[in-house]
């Protein structure tokens, strides 16, 4: 009986001690099973994260040249450096181990505390400092940090410094376009990142670096700007703000046939290679395309040109001018001249300028007429230049004209223009009244693949109205209000300006603050080679368009006209004009 009763807790006890063992057999067995089938992907991605690291590689981005081949942009070979926390050492641990590299580049303490935030989230991939040189580079290499490593990146240096900043333009720390041509052509610029794999041993030490797949780089880009034409009108431009203690200036220098910029200068300007707020804000800021402004007398050819399309006035009309001042109808206004003038024929209004007998042709003319040809002008629009950030301007719809609007109109006001759309206007003209698109990118093709459209000729004046038009802006600067622009042997078409700034704490313009305006056209043998349009705002004392911005043109042409070797005629030039429209290349 004992002995059964013994055998019996001997069996059981070995069925128990079978149980326990296949049940732990059976833990294992599903704890494998976990592991192997289950959990796998999951910790392979841990040890793969613990032991390798994905780095993009950034492309070369392309350079940027004028138009003789002069480089304006390019990106250098630096170094960047970066560290990488390990999830299985303890955070403070690796804080101090980096803390005395910190101190060797001298990152400020606010960003010391951005890093030391990172590591305690044990982030892979932690950037140090961006940029570095060749030589802190190899001192960093010599460390020897665990977790430390450096990253091949460039760096956007531009060489002429402040030449043509705005139009160039800048890039950020990860060398992506700002502004300017950098902004607006950057999937150009930029290339295509490549890709690498980095692997580490245990303790977090490169011991291999894989090329998945290699950067493509960008392409260079070419501009219509020649740095010579730019940096001519850059300093005469700074000598122009500085004697006359103006606010602002701009100057825009084109090819007419082919809209090309020459150049385009403006002050105040920044270096992009500075790292400073001021620089930065006067390189975002491009006047040429961005500042609206009261385009004053300069407007007169959309005027003129209006009346001649629709045939208002005949050429041998005179006009009494009423001795300096005409009363708008059905208002109180005044509109006067700075000079008493008797009578005036048709031309003479505007080669003198004449506000009083520019109302009086704008009312032959009338509201619907003058609407349609600002219109056509484009203004109220985007000239579309392939440049970031340009304003459309201001221009009200006919219906939401007063009494007043018809007259502030013809003599430049009531409207809101940019440096650029005058420009514009002024090439219309020298085209033979032709549109033709203005660029930054010597490559046509690139400016097409940017814009969408095709570059061609868009008909704006007939041939007949552009050609008189022409014939009178000649008469202005032989014998009207821009004498100061003339240069002898060359023959030059242009409009002076000077407009009332508008005030707006007092809702009207004022004859306290004024921008001074000028916009020509330089012929050589008969063809429009240079055009140009010059802005300067608040000018102290002097402020006339012919006291201010014509003298600048008259500079500028004539330094640029020597640069590019065009001499004076020897013989009186004059512009040999025919209806038949002429080939715009």
């Amino acid at each position: 009986m004992i002995n059964l009763e013994a055998r019996d807790k001997i069996k059981k006890r070995a069925i128990f001690t079978c149980i326990i063992f296949f049940s732990w057999v059976v833990i294992i067995f599903l704890r494998l099973i976990q592991l192997q089938i289950i959990d796998h992907p999951r910790l392979k991605a841990k040890v793969i994260a613990q032991n390798e690291d994905i780095i993009l590689l950034n492309p070369t981005r392309a350079s940027i040249y004028d138009r003789q081949g002069t480089l304006l942009a390019q990106s250098l070979p630096v170094y960047s450096v970066f560290y990488s926390a390990f999830s299985n050492e303890p955070w403070d641990s690796q804080w101090g181990r980096i803390q005395p590299l910190l101190t060797h580049l001298d990152i400020p303490s606010t960003k010391a505390e951005k890093i030391k935030e990172r590591i305690k989230k044990k982030k892979s991939f932690i950037w140090i400092k961006r940029k570095i040189s060749q030589e802190e580079a190899e001192q960093i290499k010599n460390m020897d940090l665990k977790g430390i490593f450096l990253k091949k990146e460039t760096k956007r240096f531009y060489p002429l410094g402040k030449l043509a900043a705005q139009v160039i333009g800048k890039v950020d720390i990860d060398e992506k376009g700002l502004m300017g041509v950098e902004y607006k052509y950057n999937s150009f610029l930029a290339g295509q990142p490549g890709k690498s794999i980095i692997l580490k041993d245990a303790i977090g030490r490169k011991y291999q670096e894989e090329i998945l797949h290699y950067p493509t780089p960008g392409q260079n880009i070419y501009l219509t700007l020649d740095s010579v034409i730019q940096y001519l009108a850059e300093r005469e431009l700074s000598k122009t703000i500085e004697e006359f203690q103006a606010k602002w200036g701009t100057v825009i220098i084109s090819y007419p046939p082919s809209g090309e910029i020459l150049a385009m200068a403006n002050f105040p300007t920044g270096d992009p290679n500075s790292a400073s707020v001021e620089a930065l804000r006067n390189i975002q800021w491009n006047a040429a395309i961005q500042q609206i402004i009261s385009p004053g007398s300069t407007f007169k050819i959309i005027t003129y040109a209006a009346a001649l399309e629709n045939h208002s006035v005949a050429e041998t009309e005179n006009f009494d001018c009423h001795q300096g001042y005409i009363q708008i109808e059905g208002t109180s206004h005044r509109v006067r001249d700075h000079h008493r003038f008797d009578v005036l024929s048709f031309p003479e209004i505007l080669i003198h300028s004449s506000n009083v007998g520019m109302v009086q042709v704008a009312y032959r003319l009338g509201a619907a007429n003058l609407c349609r040809m600002i219109q056509q002008f484009k203004f109220g629009e985007k000239t579309g230049i392939d440049l970031p950030g340009e304003e459309k301007g201001i221009f009200r719809p006919l219906e939401k004209w007063s009494k007043t609007s018809l007259p502030s109109l013809a003599i430049g006001y009531e409207i809101g223009v940019t440096p650029i759309q005058i420009l514009q206007a002024i090439n219309i003209v020298a085209n033979k009244g032709h549109l033709i698109p203005l660029r930054v990118a010597k490559d046509k093709q690139l400016y097409e693949k940017l814009s969408g459209d095709k570059i061609s000729p868009q008909r704006i004046l007939s041939p007949a109205t552009a050609s008189t038009l022409l014939r009178y802006l000649i008469r202005v600067v032989k014998e009207g209000t821009g004498l100061t622009a003339r240069l002898p042997g060359y023959l030059i078409a242009g409009k002076t300006g000077t407009a009332q700034k508008y005030d707006p704490e007092l809702g009207t313009y004022t004859s306290s603050a004024h921008q001074s305006l000028f916009t020509g056209i330089i012929f050589h043998r008969s063809q429009p080679t240079l055009s140009m349009v010059v802005v300067i705002d608040e000018p102290q004392g002097l402020y006339y368009g012919s006291q201010v911005a014509a003298p600048l043109f008259r500079r500028i042409a004539e330094q640029v006209l020597r640069y590019l070797e065009i001499p004076p005629e020897k013989q009186q030039p004059s512009l040999v004009i025919t209806a038949q429209q002429r080939r715009v290349d």
